[in-house]
Protein backbone atom coordinates (compact mmCIF):
# COMPACT_ATOMS: atom_id res chain seq x y z
CA UNK A 1 0.00 0.00 0.00
CA UNK A 2 1.47 3.31 -1.10
CA UNK A 3 -0.67 5.84 0.80
CA UNK A 4 -3.03 5.79 3.78
CA UNK A 5 -5.17 8.88 4.35
CA UNK A 6 -6.33 9.13 7.97
CA UNK A 7 -9.51 11.19 8.34
CA UNK A 8 -10.91 11.91 11.85
CA UNK A 9 -14.65 12.63 11.74
CA UNK A 10 -16.94 14.31 14.24
CA UNK A 11 -20.42 15.20 13.02
CA UNK A 12 -19.34 15.18 9.36
CA UNK A 13 -22.33 13.34 7.92
CA UNK A 14 -22.65 15.60 4.87
CA UNK A 15 -18.90 15.97 4.21
CA UNK A 16 -17.57 12.40 4.06
CA UNK A 17 -19.08 11.49 0.67
CA UNK A 18 -17.82 14.64 -1.15
CA UNK A 19 -14.44 14.13 0.49
CA UNK A 20 -14.18 10.56 -0.77
CA UNK A 21 -15.11 11.71 -4.27
CA UNK A 22 -12.44 14.43 -4.12
CA UNK A 23 -9.82 11.89 -3.00
CA UNK A 24 -10.76 9.41 -5.73
CA UNK A 25 -10.62 12.16 -8.35
CA UNK A 26 -7.22 13.36 -7.13
CA UNK A 27 -5.52 9.99 -6.52
CA UNK A 28 -6.85 7.82 -9.36
CA UNK A 29 -4.09 7.17 -11.88
CA UNK A 30 -1.60 9.24 -9.88
CA UNK A 31 -1.08 7.13 -6.74
CA UNK A 32 -0.27 3.46 -7.23
CA UNK A 33 -2.42 2.28 -4.33
CA UNK A 34 -4.17 4.10 -1.51
CA UNK A 35 -6.74 3.67 1.22
CA UNK A 36 -8.95 6.02 3.21
CA UNK A 37 -9.03 5.40 6.96
CA UNK A 38 -12.06 7.15 8.46
CA UNK A 39 -12.27 7.40 12.26
CA UNK A 40 -15.71 8.23 13.66
CA UNK A 41 -14.94 10.07 16.90
CA UNK A 42 -18.25 9.58 18.70
CA UNK A 43 -20.31 11.65 16.25
CA UNK A 44 -23.82 12.58 17.35
CA UNK A 45 -25.29 12.66 13.85
CA UNK A 46 -25.41 9.90 11.20
CA UNK A 47 -21.72 10.07 10.29
CA UNK A 48 -21.18 6.35 11.01
CA UNK A 49 -24.05 5.33 8.72
CA UNK A 50 -22.68 7.61 5.99
CA UNK A 51 -19.23 6.06 6.37
CA UNK A 52 -20.60 2.52 6.08
CA UNK A 53 -22.39 3.56 2.89
CA UNK A 54 -19.05 4.77 1.47
CA UNK A 55 -17.46 1.42 2.23
CA UNK A 56 -20.28 -0.48 0.57
CA UNK A 57 -20.14 1.75 -2.51
CA UNK A 58 -16.59 0.52 -3.17
CA UNK A 59 -15.25 3.60 -4.96
CA UNK A 60 -11.90 3.00 -3.25
CA UNK A 61 -10.46 0.93 -0.38
CA UNK A 62 -11.99 2.23 2.86
CA UNK A 63 -11.28 1.34 6.48
CA UNK A 64 -13.67 2.44 9.21
CA UNK A 65 -12.97 2.82 12.92
CA UNK A 66 -15.91 3.63 15.19
CA UNK A 67 -14.81 4.88 18.60
CA UNK A 68 -17.01 4.08 21.59
CA UNK A 69 -17.36 7.79 22.44
CA UNK A 70 -15.82 11.16 21.61
CA UNK A 71 -12.15 10.84 22.63
CA UNK A 72 -11.04 13.97 20.76
CA UNK A 73 -9.27 14.56 17.47
CA UNK A 74 -5.85 13.66 18.90
CA UNK A 75 -7.01 10.19 19.92
CA UNK A 76 -8.85 9.74 16.60
CA UNK A 77 -5.67 10.53 14.67
CA UNK A 78 -3.76 8.00 16.80
CA UNK A 79 -6.40 5.34 16.07
CA UNK A 80 -6.21 6.05 12.35
CA UNK A 81 -2.43 5.89 12.25
CA UNK A 82 -2.60 2.57 14.07
CA UNK A 83 -4.84 1.11 11.38
CA UNK A 84 -2.99 2.67 8.42
CA UNK A 85 -1.04 0.26 6.24
CA UNK A 86 0.54 2.65 3.73
CA UNK A 87 4.21 3.46 3.25
CA UNK A 88 3.07 7.08 3.48
CA UNK A 89 0.45 8.29 5.97
CA UNK A 90 -1.52 11.52 5.53
CA UNK A 91 -3.62 13.29 8.17
CA UNK A 92 -6.57 15.03 6.54
CA UNK A 93 -9.56 16.86 8.01
CA UNK A 94 -13.04 15.76 6.93
CA UNK A 95 -14.44 19.26 6.38
CA UNK A 96 -13.00 19.64 2.83
CA UNK A 97 -10.94 22.67 3.80
CA UNK A 98 -7.77 20.72 2.99
CA UNK A 99 -7.55 19.68 -0.64
CA UNK A 100 -6.41 16.17 -1.65
CA UNK A 101 -4.44 17.87 -4.44
CA UNK A 102 -2.08 19.18 -1.74
CA UNK A 103 -1.62 15.58 -0.60
CA UNK A 104 -0.37 14.71 -4.08
CA UNK A 105 2.22 17.48 -3.79
CA UNK A 106 3.36 16.04 -0.46
CA UNK A 107 3.62 12.51 -1.86
CA UNK A 108 5.54 13.75 -4.89
CA UNK A 109 7.95 15.68 -2.68
CA UNK A 110 8.69 12.62 -0.52
CA UNK A 111 9.19 10.49 -3.64
CA UNK A 112 11.73 12.95 -5.02
CA UNK A 113 13.45 13.78 -1.72
CA UNK A 114 14.39 10.60 0.15
CA UNK A 115 16.28 12.63 2.77
CA UNK A 116 13.00 14.09 4.04
CA UNK A 117 10.68 12.11 6.29
CA UNK A 118 7.65 14.37 6.48
CA UNK A 119 5.85 17.19 4.69
CA UNK A 120 3.67 19.56 6.73
CA UNK A 121 1.33 22.23 5.41
CA UNK A 122 0.80 25.62 6.97
CA UNK A 123 -1.59 28.47 6.22
CA UNK A 124 0.05 31.70 5.11
CA UNK A 125 -3.27 33.57 5.22
CA UNK A 126 -5.82 32.27 7.71
CA UNK A 127 -9.56 32.68 7.24
CA UNK A 128 -10.35 33.81 10.78
CA UNK A 129 -10.78 36.87 12.95
CA UNK A 130 -7.91 39.23 13.68
CA UNK A 131 -8.08 38.58 17.42
CA UNK A 132 -7.92 34.81 16.98
CA UNK A 133 -5.05 35.16 14.52
CA UNK A 134 -3.19 37.47 16.93
CA UNK A 135 -3.65 35.00 19.81
CA UNK A 136 -2.29 32.13 17.71
CA UNK A 137 0.79 34.10 16.71
CA UNK A 138 1.44 35.01 20.36
CA UNK A 139 1.03 31.34 21.31
CA UNK A 140 3.71 30.17 18.86
CA UNK A 141 6.10 32.88 19.99
CA UNK A 142 5.59 31.96 23.65
CA UNK A 143 6.11 28.26 22.91
CA UNK A 144 9.32 29.01 21.02
CA UNK A 145 10.69 30.85 24.04
CA UNK A 146 9.70 28.50 26.85
CA UNK A 147 9.83 25.07 25.18
CA UNK A 148 12.73 22.93 24.03
CA UNK A 149 10.84 21.85 20.91
CA UNK A 150 10.54 23.90 17.71
CA UNK A 151 6.99 24.61 16.56
CA UNK A 152 6.66 25.96 13.04
CA UNK A 153 4.21 28.87 13.16
CA UNK A 154 0.91 27.99 11.53
CA UNK A 155 1.80 24.34 10.86
CA UNK A 156 -1.27 22.14 11.23
CA UNK A 157 -1.95 18.42 11.51
CA UNK A 158 -2.31 18.39 7.72
CA UNK A 159 0.84 16.50 6.78
CA UNK A 160 2.18 13.40 5.05
CA UNK A 161 4.96 11.27 6.53
CA UNK A 162 6.77 8.01 6.02
CA UNK A 163 6.11 4.74 7.85
CA UNK A 164 9.11 5.36 10.15
CA UNK A 165 7.49 8.57 11.42
CA UNK A 166 4.16 6.80 11.91
CA UNK A 167 5.81 4.13 14.06
CA UNK A 168 7.53 6.80 16.14
CA UNK A 169 4.20 8.59 16.70
CA UNK A 170 2.60 5.35 17.86
CA UNK A 171 5.38 4.92 20.42
CA UNK A 172 4.27 8.16 22.09
CA UNK A 173 1.44 6.83 24.25
CA UNK A 174 0.71 9.82 26.48
CA UNK A 175 -2.97 10.41 27.19
CA UNK A 176 -2.90 14.22 27.04
CA UNK A 177 -1.86 14.54 23.42
CA UNK A 178 -0.71 17.71 21.69
CA UNK A 179 0.01 16.66 18.12
CA UNK A 180 2.01 19.73 17.12
CA UNK A 181 4.36 19.13 20.02
CA UNK A 182 4.52 15.38 19.37
CA UNK A 183 5.50 15.90 15.72
CA UNK A 184 8.29 18.23 16.78
CA UNK A 185 9.41 16.03 19.66
CA UNK A 186 9.85 12.84 17.60
CA UNK A 187 12.06 14.80 15.24
CA UNK A 188 12.68 13.64 11.65
CA UNK A 189 13.44 15.89 8.69
CA UNK A 190 10.31 17.90 7.84
CA UNK A 191 9.60 20.12 4.85
CA UNK A 192 6.95 22.85 5.19
CA UNK A 193 4.72 23.98 2.34
CA UNK A 194 2.09 26.76 2.31
CA UNK A 195 -1.53 26.11 1.38
CA UNK A 196 -4.79 28.02 1.25
CA UNK A 197 -7.63 26.52 3.26
CA UNK A 198 -10.94 26.32 1.43
CA UNK A 199 -14.34 27.16 2.88
CA UNK A 200 -16.02 24.45 4.91
CA UNK A 201 -18.65 22.75 2.72
CA UNK A 202 -21.22 21.69 5.32
CA UNK A 203 -21.74 22.17 9.04
CA UNK A 204 -19.86 24.41 11.44
CA UNK A 205 -16.53 24.01 13.14
CA UNK A 206 -16.47 22.65 16.70
CA UNK A 207 -13.27 24.54 17.52
CA UNK A 208 -14.49 27.48 19.57
CA UNK A 209 -12.12 30.08 20.99
CA UNK A 210 -12.44 28.46 24.42
CA UNK A 211 -11.50 25.02 23.03
CA UNK A 212 -8.53 26.55 21.23
CA UNK A 213 -7.45 28.17 24.51
CA UNK A 214 -7.69 24.85 26.35
CA UNK A 215 -5.73 23.19 23.55
CA UNK A 216 -3.01 25.84 23.81
CA UNK A 217 -2.79 25.44 27.60
CA UNK A 218 -2.55 21.68 27.13
CA UNK A 219 0.40 22.21 24.81
CA UNK A 220 2.16 24.50 27.27
CA UNK A 221 1.71 22.12 30.20
CA UNK A 222 2.62 19.06 28.10
CA UNK A 223 5.91 20.40 26.77
CA UNK A 224 7.33 22.74 29.35
CA UNK A 225 7.64 23.14 33.12
CA UNK A 226 7.82 26.91 32.71
CA UNK A 227 4.60 27.53 34.70
CA UNK A 228 6.28 25.87 37.70
CA UNK A 229 9.24 28.17 37.23
CA UNK A 230 6.86 31.13 37.22
CA UNK A 231 5.45 29.94 40.55
CA UNK A 232 8.96 29.63 41.98
CA UNK A 233 9.92 33.06 40.70
CA UNK A 234 6.76 34.69 42.04
CA UNK A 235 7.21 33.06 45.44
CA UNK A 236 10.84 34.16 45.59
CA UNK A 237 9.90 37.72 44.63
CA UNK A 238 7.20 37.90 47.30
CA UNK A 239 9.60 36.54 49.92
CA UNK A 240 12.21 39.12 48.91
CA UNK A 241 9.70 41.99 49.02
CA UNK A 242 8.44 40.90 52.44
CA UNK A 243 12.03 40.83 53.73
CA UNK A 244 12.69 44.31 52.34
CA UNK A 245 9.47 45.60 53.90
CA UNK A 246 10.43 44.09 57.26
CA UNK A 247 13.84 45.74 57.14
CA UNK A 248 12.21 49.09 56.31
CA UNK A 249 9.93 48.79 59.33
CA UNK A 250 12.86 47.89 61.62
CA UNK A 251 14.88 50.86 60.38
CA UNK A 252 11.93 53.22 60.84
CA UNK A 253 11.33 51.86 64.35
CA UNK A 254 14.88 51.97 65.75
CA UNK A 255 16.60 54.55 63.56
CA UNK A 256 13.80 57.07 63.10
CA UNK A 257 11.83 56.35 66.25
CA UNK A 258 8.58 55.78 64.41
CA UNK A 259 5.96 53.36 65.73
CA UNK A 260 4.91 50.39 63.63
CA UNK A 261 1.88 51.43 61.57
CA UNK A 262 -1.35 49.60 62.25
CA UNK A 263 -2.30 49.42 58.56
CA UNK A 264 -5.26 47.07 58.91
CA UNK A 265 -6.37 47.47 55.24
CA UNK A 266 -2.77 46.92 54.11
CA UNK A 267 -2.51 43.72 56.13
CA UNK A 268 -5.78 42.39 54.70
CA UNK A 269 -4.70 43.25 51.15
CA UNK A 270 -1.33 41.51 51.61
CA UNK A 271 -2.99 38.41 53.09
CA UNK A 272 -5.39 38.21 50.15
CA UNK A 273 -2.55 38.76 47.66
CA UNK A 274 -0.27 36.14 49.18
CA UNK A 275 -3.17 33.72 49.67
CA UNK A 276 -4.16 34.14 46.03
CA UNK A 277 -0.59 33.53 44.85
CA UNK A 278 -0.40 30.40 47.00
CA UNK A 279 -3.63 29.05 45.53
CA UNK A 280 -2.46 29.80 41.98
CA UNK A 281 0.82 28.02 42.66
CA UNK A 282 -0.98 25.02 44.14
CA UNK A 283 -3.25 24.97 41.09
CA UNK A 284 -0.29 24.88 38.71
CA UNK A 285 1.38 22.11 40.69
CA UNK A 286 -1.93 20.27 40.93
CA UNK A 287 -2.36 20.33 37.15
CA UNK A 288 0.98 18.60 36.65
CA UNK A 289 0.24 16.08 39.42
CA UNK A 290 -3.19 15.37 37.91
CA UNK A 291 -1.55 14.50 34.59
CA UNK A 292 0.83 12.14 36.35
CA UNK A 293 -2.15 10.56 38.14
CA UNK A 294 -4.16 10.09 34.92
CA UNK A 295 -1.17 8.78 32.95
CA UNK A 296 -0.39 6.40 35.81
CA UNK A 297 -3.73 4.67 35.32
CA UNK A 298 -2.46 3.45 31.92
CA UNK A 299 -5.85 3.82 30.31
CA UNK A 300 -5.99 3.31 26.53
CA UNK A 301 -5.88 6.41 24.35
CA UNK A 302 -9.12 5.30 22.69
CA UNK A 303 -11.58 2.41 22.64
CA UNK A 304 -12.83 1.14 19.28
CA UNK A 305 -16.43 -0.04 19.25
CA UNK A 306 -16.26 -1.34 15.69
CA UNK A 307 -13.63 -1.77 12.99
CA UNK A 308 -14.44 -2.47 9.34
CA UNK A 309 -11.90 -2.99 6.59
CA UNK A 310 -12.13 -3.51 2.85
CA UNK A 311 -10.37 -6.86 3.10
CA UNK A 312 -13.50 -8.31 4.69
CA UNK A 313 -15.55 -7.67 1.57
Amino acid sequence: MKLSVVIPCYNEELNVAPLQEACVKAFSGRVDSYELVFVNDGSQDRTWEALKALRQAGLCPVKLVNLSRNFGKEAAMYAGIQKAAGDYVTLLDADLQQSPDIVLQMVEFLDNNPDYDSVAAYQENRIEGRFTSWCKKRFYRIMDRICDIDLHEGASDFRTFRRSVALALLDVTEVHRFSKGIFSWVGFHTHYIPYMAEQRKHGTTTWSFWKLTKYALNGIISYTTFPLKIAIGTGSLMAFLSLVYTLVLVVEKYACGRAFPSGYPTIIALILLIGGLILITLGIIGEYIARIYIQGKHRPIYIAKEYLTYEEG
